[in-house]
């Protein structure tokens, strides 16, 4: 079963796994731990029913030592010590979770009015109106949502260029309908969001979230 979009099979040895260090490219896996890159024919993972959902996940726990944060030499380590069977659990990625969990991406029409809940530090929460298509920054503004908090943040914004990285929020998307945020994204964020941070200026409305402002 996938819980949490992570997945837990029991493989014997060898297990048939191509791993890499997990370079980030993804920011749902953070960083650290490997990534399986290619499931090999003879292997116990090739032969079970979740060979192509394995590809571009990455291994979080070995018998249920947590490894998604380790180098890749000492999860080989690990893998190397555990007896056969080895009990392993993988984060899936977006696509391998909805494919075995049979909930496919929902997809909104443009123009589709969406609920956007909003949260704000030091204020109830609010529940907007969004629009399919309509900048997510915009629309933060329009409803009198206080993207830009701060002195700093007021005057020296880029005035929605995806410049300044002021405009960040963190965004829940329970429905998996607004995509991965882009590398871009992540590097103009930085250290100081988490991996749900999103530039509201650069993502359009895609279906119904929460966003909590920083």
């Amino acid at each position: 079963n996938v819980i949490d979009g992570k997945l837990s099979i029991s493989l014997g040895k060898p297990l048939g796994l191509i791993l890499e260090e997990n370079d980030g490219s993804n920011p749902a896996f953070g960083s650290g731990g490997v990534i399986v890159t290619q499931v090999n024919e003879g292997g116990s993972a090739f032969d079970s029913q979740y060979a192509s959902q394995l590809i571009q996940s990455k291994i979080y726990t070995v018998m249920g030592k947590d490894v998604s944060a380790l180098s890749f030499d000492e999860v080989m380590d690990e893998i190397i010590g555990a007896p056969s069977p080895l009990d392993v659990e993988f984060a899936l990625s977006a696509s391998a979770v909805a494919e075995l969990t049979g909930k496919g991406v929902k997809s909104y029409e443009d123009g589709a009015k969406v609920s956007i809940t909003v949260q704000q530090p030091d204020k109830p929460d609010i529940v907007i109106d969004g629009r399919v298509g309509d900048n997510l920054r915009k629309t933060l503004l329009a409803n009198d949502v206080e993207v830009y908090r701060g002195l700093k943040k007021k005057l020296g914004n880029c005035g929605g260029g995806g410049q300044c990285g002021f405009c960040a929020v963190e965004l829940t998307d329970e429905e998996g309908v607004w995509g991965e945020r882009s590398d871009y994204e992540a590097k103009k964020i930085g250290k100081n969001g988490s991996e749900n941070a999103r530039l509201a200026c650069l993502n359009d409305i895609t279906g119904p979230a929460t966003v909590r402002t920083l």
